[in-house]
């Protein structure tokens, strides 16, 4: 076969692949995929691991089933810049931002996938106290370790949490809720005052506090946080940033009403 037309080929199967994943919009396993597309498992199996290894796609677990990857999204933030929620939330980020010379962020939650995560949509940083993190956008987080993620799951259904029950919440420091009953609580919280709280849990050192956007039907689409320093965010009024980033959630949240 000519090598030009065995490469568009390869590139034909690659890309069946991925549709099907976005058709279903479920976790799929390499004989599943190959029932639903009439492809030979060994050529599914070589384009699976080709898509892994190009971030296209991820294993759910060591010989589970995949998922789409997250280079998928950071490709697909070129035509993000259209989309209503990041265009209504940059002027809000960018005035939180200015008013407390900190990194404010906003992230939507994935729960497409066994485990649910986040994914970080939009950051806006201080120019005069510019965050040296790794969240970056585009990347992903646990949903328990985050304030982000915390302000997102308390306000998600039942079915969401109950994802969790059954799987190992990750400790990444000292801080980390590794419980679902003390998850459970810390939800209950977090819907009584209305924001959520990171404190090191994520990272030690960051401090980040976070409130929920709804859309018109009440349904929590995303979350916007303050994140900087221990010893910078500990200067603040913790009630101030709080009811701030509250506020601004709510103005944002009307532009879906």
């Amino acid at each position: 076969m000519d090598k030009k037309i065995e490469s568009i080929s390869s590139i034909d199967k690659a890309l069946d692949i991925l549709l099907l994943f976005y058709k279903e919009k479920r976790e799929l396993g390499i004989s599943e995929i190959s029932r639903l597309l009439s492809m030979p498992k060994s050529t599914v199996h070589r384009t699976i691991l080709t898509l892994e290894q190009k971030g296209f796609v991820f294993q759910i677990q060591e010989g589970g089933k995949y998922w789409l990857g997250m280079k998928l999204y950071s490709i697909g933030m070129a035509t993000w810049e259209n989309n209503k929620l990041n265009k209504i939330v940059q002027p809000y980020a960018r005035d939180l931002s200015a008013k407390f010379s900190e990194t404010v962020s906003v992230s939507i939650l994935d729960d497409k996938t066994e485990i649910p995560h986040t994914t970080v949509i939009y950051k806006e940083e201080a120019m005069s106290n510019r965050l040296r993190t790794s969240h970056e956008v585009g990347e992903n987080y646990a949903v328990h370790t985050t304030a982000v993620g915390k302000a997102i799951l308390a306000f998600s259904s039942q079915e969401v949490i109950d994802k969790l029950k059954n799987s190992k919440l990750e400790k990444n420091t000292e801080n980390t809720i590794t419980t679902i009953d003390q998850l459970e609580h810390e939800l209950a919280v977090i819907r009584s005052r209305g924001y959520a709280i990171d404190n090191e849990e994520e990272e030690i050192g960051l401090k980040c506090i976070a409130a929920p956007i709804f859309d018109s039907s009440n349904k929590v689409i995303a979350a916007i946080s303050v994140s900087g320093p221990v010893k910078r965010i500990d200067l603040f009024d913790k009630e101030n940033v709080a009811k701030t980033i509250i506020e601004t959630a709510a103005k944002i949240s009307e532009h879906f009403k």
